[in-house]
C-alpha cells in the first residue's frame, strides 16, 4: 500500500502580515517548508511528498524540495485550503485508491514520527483520520454577540494536521463538495464527516508541539521548537 505525504504550502499568510509566504520564513535557519517536508521525507513508510504551493513562489518551493528525496512535484495550489487539497487530488489521479494519503499543513513544521505513526497505524483499518489535542480552554457559541452554548471541554479537541485517508474515499468526498455551490470547508476531514456522513473519521492523539504558525508570535515559539532538542517520540 503506497502512502503519499500532501504538504499544502499554498496559503499566503495574511494574519503574519509578513511580505513573503509564512512557508517561506525562516525559523532556526530553516525554511518553514523545509521543515515540514523533512518530517516527511524522513519517515519510513512515506514513499511521496508532493507540494502544493501558493501561485508565484513555485520555483522558491522548487529549490527548497529538491535536496529531499521523496519530494516528486511542486504544484499551484488555489485561493483556499479546499482548492488546494483538489488541485493536488488531480496530480494523484493515476494513483490507486487504497493510496494512504495523507494532508499537511506547511506551516506546522514540528510534526512529528509517533504523530504520523499514529495516523497511518489507523490507516489500516479505517478510510478517514484525524488528529487531536485536546482544548485547554472553554469553547463556547455565540450568536449576537452573547453565548448561546457552552459546549463540555472534555467532548472537544483542537484538530491538527496530518489528516489521512485512503484515497478513493477523499476522492469520493472531493467530488461531491466540488458540485456544491454552497461549500464551506477548512479541513478535509470536515468535508468527508459531511459529504460522506456515514464514513467515520478516527481521531488519533497530536501533539502540542506540532504548532502551526499563523500568527507573528507563533514565530517566537517556532524559533525555540527549532532550536531545542526535538523530545523522543510519545
Amino acid at each position: 500500500m503506497r502512502t503519499v505525504a500532501v504538504v499544502l504550502a499554498g496559503g499566503v499568510g495574511q494574519r503574519m502580515g509578513a511580505a513573503t509566504p509564512k512557508q517561506l520564513i525562516e525559523v532556526g535557519g530553516r525554511p518553514i517548508l523545509a521543515l515540514s517536508i523533512e518530517a516527511f521525507d524522513r519517515h519510513p513508510d512515506v514513499d511521496e511528498v508532493l507540494v502544493v504551493m501558493a501561485a508565484g513562489h513555485l520555483p522558491t518551493a522548487a529549490a527548497i524540495a529538491e535536496p529531499f528525496g521523496k519530494a516528486s512535484r511542486v504544484i499551484e495550489g488555489g485561493d483556499t485550503r479546499t482548492a488546494s487539497t483538489a488541485a493536488a487530488l488531480r496530480a494523484l489521479a493515476d494513483h490507486p485508491g487504497d493510496t494512504r494519503v495523507l494532508f499537511h499543513d506547511a506551516a506546522r513544521p514540528f510534526v512529528d514520527r509517533a504523530t504520523i505513526d499514529r495516523v497511518l497505524a489507523a490507516l489500516e483499518t479505517e478510510a478517514a483520520v484525524a488528529v487531536g489535542v485536546p482544548s485547554s480552554d472553554t469553547i463556547v457559541e455565540v450568536a449576537g454577540g452573547v453565548v448561546a452554548a457552552m459546549p463540555p471541554r472534555e467532548t472537544l479537541l483542537r484538530f491538527q494536521t496530518p489528516q489521512g485517508f485512503r484515497l478513493d474515499t477523499v476522492r469520493k468526498a472531493y467530488e461531491l463538495a466540488l458540485a456544491d455551490p454552497g461549500l464551506r470547508a477548512t479541513d478535509d476531514c470536515g468535508i468527508v464527516h459531511r459529504y460522506l456522513p456515514d464514513v467515520p473519521v478516527r481521531v488519533v492523539a497530536g501533539s502540542e508541539r506540532n504548532l502551526k504558525v499563523t500568527h507573528p508570535l507563533d514565530i517566537v515559539i517556532a524559533e525555540h521548537l527549532a532550536t531545542e532538542n526535538p523530545p523522543e517520540a510519545q
